[in-house]
């Protein structure tokens, strides 16, 4: 703002006092502080803000979250340290303001006529003539001149020595250094009043201490809620369809805060559109203000970007979430002992299971409901139609039009092909155990076909948030049923129903008359088939451990342990051969006791059987006893809310057209002065005439020369043009 960085020196005995007042009011000090800000600006920006402290340890570790948390990172536009920078560099910058704004408002005003005549020599723009008239004609004459040009004029008569010309243009440069400067300190003062300044006040002063337990907002205490007339505050509120509410939550790093609100929103509908993606590509919401002093019902709509206002406070539409549907899920067992059964939820709530039945103590939280999942089966057609490299392009082919098209129109296409289709909906659940410890299960509704050709129902586990769900692939049978495979789980584990399945197949592949050759196949089938369940130890390794493991996992330890490895690929052919076999007989056994139809022999049961010889072995290390399938839902939508009351936002507004006036005005406006020396000189007078300007650019130059031709009719000096 000035040409010194240097603050305000007061004439006082205390060298402390002195230092200090010069610090907080240099430009040096301000430029530093807004440096801090701008770093602490851009921390907020990528690290994301008030979330819970766990999902900080999960990202960067227990040492960084607890560093972040103790700087208060997770909420840096709310920190203590966030705010006094900020206040100090109101205070700065205004103090700045207040020392250098007479100085140049004066400059303004100032022609600065009483320039010694001796002085205009120095000026790089410069240049004399002698002109016809006396120097008082030659003044009145080249001021109106100026005049007509824009310039403001001044003329002084200095005695019998002449008359000085002093005229000024661009004089708003000047005030565009106030502008720019006072710009920033009305930002940051509205920034402090729509920030958490008032509410931590209000928290340090009135006794408010942020709320950090669960329960009812009815029951929370009046120490941790604000009162209506709150000047300033930015919180959500989440309202569920056909419900109304009139409190919003303000976050704090330690808990949060009750904002009572004059009103209560009812929402009446949740409107949500999406794109061909599954992104949302639009939500609104309509909604009822109720107004408590005065009962007034007013209908409003709020969409993104749209906000609905009631009495200095707005309503803006942040998000949606799920505002309590009604789900009712069946367990279906994957361990033998446990029946089926049917559960009903809220999503949001919780219910206790039967520890007898499932062998343990669980409760199942109902986390969430998603009606529409987009997925992109691209992958898995080209994989289909191009063979193992998953590829169909022909590299010889030569399209222009498609590689000239695939570069031109939005920056967000992609020339990698997409199959977008909707794969129905999703449940997420959590099952807590007695220790507190839960897995995360997300279980799509319908089957989903992924490919090749054999749909299956998607059942995904995670140990912790921050990892992916891995998925287990349950193939749907033949009525589109996650029934057949259920049947063939429990089926595997018992062991009579086993050997039953043993004696069909072996029946089948060996000729009656060769009973030696059925009773060797017999062994090695239930062998292979008790492998395969888990029910015996697979190697002397997991029979020191005390635990069997089942699956294709059982199947290629045994050979490992107890087959030489030059004989170890034609051995596993025939023993995967003998294992297919006999869970084909177990599914035709399941069936029959069912009471269904057998299988047919054709690529449909042939692609059911190999999903199902797969999933049987991954099943062995499912971690629950159910998996819960969703049978049906009532969807409930709930629209998330910010309410603001916020009168800093016209001081920011104010701030902001300062700064663009401000900008516009130091970086476009030149001050020029023009200062013209008539002295007498026989009949007439001479003329020395000089310009200066706050930038030196060719544009000066080329005005200058014009105004010299102009009024005192000579070239500039140095220029012989």
């Amino acid at each position: 703002m000035s040409d010194s960085t240097h603050g305000i020196r007061l004439q006082s005995r205390s060298q402390a006092l002195r230092a200090a007042i010069e610090l907080l009011s240099s430009m040096r000090f301000a430029i530093a502080l807004l440096t801090v800000i701008c770093i602490a600006s851009v921390i907020g920006t990528v690290l994301k803000q008030h979330e819970p402290a766990v999902n900080y340890v999960n990202q960067f570790g227990p040492f960084w979250a607890e560093v972040f948390l103790a700087l208060h990172l997770n909420a840096v536009y709310s920190a203590w340290w966030f705010l006094l920078i900020l206040a100090f560099l109101v205070i700065s910058t205004s103090l700045c303001v207040a020392r250098n704004a007479p100085r140049y408002l004066s400059d303004v005003r100032n022609y600065k006529e009483s320039l010694r005549e001796q002085s205009l020599g120095a000026f790089a723009h410069r240049a004399e003539n002698h002109l016809p008239e006396a120097p008082e004609a030659a003044a009145r004459r080249l001021g109106a001149l100026l005049v007509s040009g824009g310039w403001k004029v001044k003329l002084q008569q200095r005695g019998d020595r002449g008359w000085m010309v002093a005229a000024k243009a661009g004089a708003a440069n000047k005030i565009g250094y106030i502008a720019a400067h006072s710009a920033i300190v009305l930002i940051c003062l509205g920034g402090l009043l729509d920030g958490d300044l008032v509410v931590r006040a209000q928290m340090w002063l009135g006794g408010k201490t942020p709320y950090a337990g669960g329960g009812l907002i009815s029951e929370v205490k009046p120490e941790h809620r604000l009162s209506e007339r709150n000047p300033t505050f930015r919180g959500n509120l989440l309202v569920a369809e056909g419900t109304q509410s009139s409190i919003a939550i303000l976050n704090q790093s330690d808990g949060v805060l009750l904002q009572e609100l004059p009103f209560s929103i009812e929402l009446k509908k949740f409107i949500v559109e999406h794109y061909s993606t599954g992104m949302p590509k639009l939500f609104a919401s309509d909604i009822v203000i109720h107004d408590k002093a005065t009962g007034e019902a007013t209908p409003a709509r709020v969409e993104v970007n749209h906000p609905a206002s009631w009495r200095g406070i707005e309503i803006y539409q942040s998000s949606f979430d799920d505002g309590g549907s009604q789900v009712t899920l069946r367990a279906r067992p994957l361990v033998a002992g446990v029946q089926p059964f049917e559960v009903q939820g809220v999503i949001g709530g919780s219910s206790p299971l039967d520890a007898a039945a499932l062998g343990q103590p669980l409760t199942l939280e109902y986390a969430a409901l998603r009606v529409l999942n987009v997925e992109n089966f691209s992958g898995a057609k080209e994989a289909g139609a191009g063979g193992a490299s998953g590829s169909a392009v022909d590299v010889r082919k030569v399209d222009l039009r498609s590689s000239i098209e695939s570069r031109l129109g939005a920056g967000n296409k992609t020339v990698t092909p997409r199959d977008l289709r909707n794969v129905g909906p999703s449940i997420t659940y959590k099952l807590r155990d007695a220790s507190g410890q839960a897995r995360e299960f997300n279980n799509f509704m319908l089957p989903v076909d992924t490919g090749d050709g054999q749909p299956v129902y998607l059942l995904g586990v995670r140990e912790t948030p921050s990892e992916p769900f891995r998925y287990l692939r349950v193939p749907a049978d033949d009525q589109g049923s996650m029934d057949g495979f259920v049947r063939m789980r429990l089926a595997l584990a018992d062991g009579a129903l086993r050997e039953q399945a043993v004696k069909r197949y072996v029946a089948l592949a060996v000729d009656p008359s060769r009973p030696e050759l059925a009773e060797q196949l017999s062994q090695s089938a239930v062998r292979a088939l008790a492998l395969f369940a888990g029910a015996l130890p697979s190697s002397e390794k997991s029979e020191r451990a005390g635990r069997a493991v089942g699956g294709l996992q059982a199947i290629s330890d045994f050979m490992e342990a107890n087959v030489p490895e030059a004989e170890r690929a034609r051995a596993g052919e025939v023993l995967v051969r003998i294992l297919n076999g006999t869970l084909f007989e177990l599914a035709q056994l399941t069936r029959q006791r069912a009471g269904q139809p057998p299988l047919e022999q054709n690529a449909q049961t042939q692609a059911f059987m190999t999903q199902a010889v797969l999933s049987l072995s991954d099943a062995q290390i499912y971690p629950a006893p159910v998996a819960f399938e969703l049978k049906g839902f009532n969807q409930v939508q709930a629209s998330v809310f910010q309410v603001a009351r916020a009168p800093g936002k016209n001081i920011v507004y104010l701030g902001c057209l300062f700064l663009i006036v401000g900008i516009f005005a130091m970086l476009y406006v030149r001050e020029r002065r023009i200062w013209i020396w008539l002295a007498p000189e026989g009949e007439g007078a001479h003329a020395t005439m000089a310009l200066s300007t706050n930038r030196k650019t060719l544009d000066g130059d080329r005005e200058f020369g014009q105004l010299t031709r102009k009024l005192i009719g000579a070239p500039p000096h140095g220029d012989t043009a």
